[in-house]
């Protein structure tokens, strides 16, 4: 996937307004979305990115989470969420669905 979007450390209530931005800069079109990094996930961040699951599903695109830290992994489920919670595959039948 040519598009990605890498997490910051730190996604705490100061990152959510630069998380939003980041996704609104890439909608419209596939991304992967790299939670490598992530040593803290506040549920504000939680929101942004469980909004923009919601905007590309309603756009019909792919959005991928990949690499999560254990951190981030550990962090999610204690906010009652999982991984697929944050994922869109845009495919129907095993096709791409044309945006």
């Amino acid at each position: 996937m040519s598009n990605a979007l890498e997490l910051p450390s730190i996604l705490d209530l100061v990152a959510a307004p630069t998380l939003h931005e980041a996704f609104i800069n890439r909608r419209g079109e596939a991304l992967a979305v790299d939670a490598g990094g992530v040593q803290r996930l506040g549920a504000q961040c939680l929101q942004v990115l469980l909004a923009a699951r919601a905007a590309w599903v309603a756009d019909g695109h792919t959005l991928q989470l990949e690499n999560p830290s254990e951190e981030f992994f550990t962090t999610l489920e204690l906010l009652g969420a999982a991984p697929e919670d944050l994922t869109h595959d845009a495919k129907y039948d095993g096709k791409e669905i044309a945006a």
